[in-house]
């Protein structure tokens, strides 16, 4: 947890600024990062049954992504674009580890790291080709929460190119997933992300629905920054009246 506070900081800072849409992507990230986190140790026993390089080889490509983004957040592109092309080569070695000795859900969390990577990049298309990648291969090994985070990258990657009902639809497969698993924190910006989407569709009524419920769940989690979010966001709607 120690490791993501300087991005975090960084994420507080720009909250202020930052448009709706990239609100809930800039929740979502610190949430991700630290469930990235959390990952690893669980995979601890199943990695340490693979070549030492791809813990090492996947670890490297996490601390180079949240490193770019520390970069891009301070409008320093150059550094960042080093840093994102450093953690997409990373995970590329990770991945043929992965794929050598058949792990699967090490190979599904490695195509998601590369799809957020080139999410970060703005190459949407490329992003939601290696999250569909990652997709099957979660379902496969039934990781619930894998699919559910997939599931939301490739609803916000549709939420951030104009598909809104594409956005919603893939967000509302994610939701039960997030349920499913117990994840109140992601539960609570998937509602904040389809309330979103829907307002933008002029479905007032229905945004409002939904981001009570993401309003609720923030503050049973204690997440400030999210309360803060969506209460500014049903401020907004209110002054749009």
């Amino acid at each position: 947890m120690k490791r993501y506070a300087k991005f975090q900081g960084v994420c507080c800072y720009w909250l202020a600024k930052a448009t709706r849409h990239s609100l809930i992507l800039l929740l979502s990230t610190i949430l991700l990062s630290e469930s990235v986190g959390a990952t690893l140790k669980n995979r601890v026993f199943q990695i340490a049954q693979e070549p030492d390089s791809a813990q090492q080889y996947a670890n490297g490509a996490i601390v180079s992504k949240m490193q770019g983004n520390i970069y891009d957040s301070l409008g320093e592109k150059q550094q960042a674009l080093s840093y994102y092309n450093q953690a997409i080569s990373y995970y590329n070695q990770a991945l043929l580890l992965h794929r050598a000795v058949g792990d699967k859900g090490g190979e599904a969390t490695t195509l998601f790291g590369i799809g957020s990577v080139y999410d970060l990049l703005g190459e949407k298309q490329q992003a939601i080709s290696y999250y569909n990648q990652a997709l099957p291969l979660h379902r496969a090994v039934g990781d619930k929460g894998g699919e559910a985070t997939t599931l939301f990258g490739i609803g916000s990657v549709y939420d951030l190119l104009g598909e809104k009902q594409q956005a919603i639809s893939y967000y509302n497969q994610a939701l039960p997933l997030h349920r499913a698993v117990g994840d109140k924190g992601m539960e609570a910006i998937t509602l904040l992300s389809i309330g979103a989407a829907s307002e933008s569709l002029g479905e007032k009524q229905q945004a409002l629905s939904y981001y009570n419920q993401a309003l609720t769940l923030f503050r049973a989690v204690g997440d400030k920054r999210g309360e803060a979010t969506t209460l500014r966001f049903i401020g907004t709607r209110d002054l749009k009246k």
